[in-house]
């Protein structure tokens, strides 16, 4: 326990799964998994019941491949995903990862922080997506319970995690051997900076070059990251210089206009990075 000022801050720092689930099923606390979302976000004088630090629990971190599944605790950090030996097609998420703000925030920043956070800027939810990531949620009365990425993050800061879950991993079929991607980020520098806008995108194609599967997903352009599932479906049986990207292709995007961009702008942008991501993981 921790005396800061007239509130005693309460913190636990478990290295077992079993005593996080525990903990989480008493009162409404904070979960850290890094800390670089947690602090930032801190009020003065409303403190929750307790702070859960995860980042002790080694069940909790680290990436496995099975031979269906790729499976990525949920405290593995981006430098540990990027030093990790994963197919081409997670080319994308090593991108975003380097992306993800300073080396430092990257050596502690981790996978499940940044999906839990649920910004519409978070630069690892669309590779994810692209993925066709699920993610894996425990609680010490119902047990493990999963979900797909895309139903997990319902709203800016909002997700489907029940008050006593954790999140433990993220879940990946394993893709196909063949399966390429890139993912494209624009902010008003190159690093240390919020997305203005983001494509990723997991492009399989034949031997001729003509796309197999596509899949495709924009952040920071709605309040969740979305698929662009008609760009998708519209691509498949074509050359890369067959392409075009229509408004009706991004109709499910709902860019706002803010300090960093006007919605028309990001728009234009997203029109563009689509293209790019394909025409990158096709390369």
């Amino acid at each position: 326990m921790i005396l800061s000022g007239e509130v005693l801050l309460v913190y636990h720092n478990p290295d077992d799964l079993a005593s996080a689930l525990e903990i989480t099923a008493q009162a409404s606390g904070q979960i850290i998994a890094g800390g670089t979302d947690v602090y930032p976000a801190a009020q003065q004088g409303n403190a929750p019941a307790y702070f859960l630090d995860v980042t002790r629990i080694h069940a909790l971190n680290g990436v496995s491949v099975a031979q269906d599944t790729i499976r990525i605790g949920a405290t593995t950090t981006w430098t540990q995903l990027v030093n990790t030996d994963l197919p081409p097609a997670f080319d994308a998420l090593k991108q975003a990862a380097r992306a993800v703000g300073s080396l430092q925030i990257q050596n502690a920043g981790t996978i499940a922080g940044n999906i839990c956070n649920a910004s519409p800027a978070a630069d690892g939810v669309p590779p994810l997506l692209a993925l066709d990531a699920r993610v894996e949620l425990a609680s010490a009365a119902r047990g493990t319970r999963s979900l797909p990425l895309a139903d997990f993050i319902l709203g800016v800061r909002q997700t489907a995690l029940a008050p006593d879950e954790l999140m433990t991993a993220i879940v990946i079929p394993a893709p196909s051997a063949t399966a390429k991607s890139a993912f494209e980020k624009l902010g008003s520098r190159k690093y240390l900076v919020i997305s203005i806008s983001m494509v990723a995108a997991v492009i399989t194609a034949d031997a001729q070059g003509r796309i197999t599967q596509a899949r495709i997903a924009v952040g920071a352009c709605s309040a969740v990251a979305q698929r662009m599932e008609a760009l998708e479906q519209d691509i498949i049986g074509k050359h890369l210089e067959d392409i075009s990207i229509t408004p009706e292709h991004l109709a499910p995007l709902s860019p706002i206009t803010d300090v960093r961009g006007s919605g028309d702008y990001r728009l234009d942008v997203v029109t563009e990075q689509c293209l790019r991501a394909v025409q990158r993981a096709l390369a």
